[in-house]
């Protein structure tokens, strides 16, 4: 007798557990940031303050999307600099950030829906160098420009090189153009689409050393269900073609 009513006091608690987890009040509502970051993110004015009606980009379009397929409610700022908003996202209940490498040092930090597109990690070079790169130990002896606070500048510092670091990405373009440096390590395509933007083609990538998978960082108190709900949507716009749709409009 007292085994069975320990076990239906346990049913009852997982019953109502699942219950609690399944509540989403129906005025929930995720405050998203992201920051510059083309083709993925940017500010149609230009600028580094921005809300939904001056924000485009591949994953502005993604992320939109899922959260209507989703049914929840969202809000999307564009700020600067990356370092501020990845700081919100991790500490303020109800925030997130976009679009985020999912590193093993962060995995455990966020709650995480994707991937939403790659960034393959490069070093550019201008047209007419004779630089030519085989691993990063190599473009030690070189100056590196790279984008602060950003995971590829982490992840130079961390196997001990010295990048300097600008507070916007495009900013290297100008540095790699005019000699302030030598390689510029930035993602791609995000990389070549800042230097169009800036007037320049024709850079050569000289090393490939890393990738990673870009996705939507939640704040860890986000719950659960809200966190399935996004991820089913984005796994429904993959296997209709949506998010290849996206992406076809922006690289092609």
């Amino acid at each position: 007798m007292l085994k069975r009513l320990t076990m239906a006091v346990l049913g009852l608690g997982l019953l109502f557990s699942a219950l609690a987890r399944a509540e989403v009040p129906a005025d929930y509502t995720v405050v998203l940031l992201t920051e510059n970051f083309p083709p993925y993110n940017m500010a149609t004015n230009g600028k580094n303050y921005a809300r939904e009606e001056n924000l485009d980009g591949i994953a502005v379009k993604v992320v939109g999307e899922m959260f209507k397929k989703a049914g929840i409610q969202y809000h999307m700022t564009l700020r600067f600099p990356w370092a501020r908003i990845y700081k919100m996202a991790l500490e303020l209940p109800g925030h997130g950030v976009f679009v985020a490498a999912k590193l093993p040092e962060r995995e455990k930090l966020f709650k995480w829906v994707g991937p939403i597109g790659p960034d393959d990690w490069v070093m550019l070079v201008k047209a007419d160098s004779p630089i030519s790169l085989l691993s990063l130990e190599q473009a030690r002896q070189y100056r590196i420009g790279a984008y602060k606070g950003d995971a590829i500048d982490e992840h130079l510092r961390k196997q001990g090189l010295e990048p300097l670091s600008s507070l916007r990405d495009q900013e290297n373009v100008a540095k790699l153009m005019n000699g302030q440096i030598d390689l510029w390590a930035t993602g791609d395509p995000a990389g070549r689409y800042l230097a169009k933007l800036e007037g320049v083609s024709g850079l050569k990538t000289v090393l490939r050393f890393d990738s990673a998978e870009l996705y939507l960082a939640l704040n860890p108190e986000t719950p659960d269900e809200v966190v399935e709900r996004l991820q089913k949507a984005l796994d429904q716009m993959r296997a209709d073609g949506t998010v290849d749709k996206i992406f076809q409009s922006y690289v092609e």
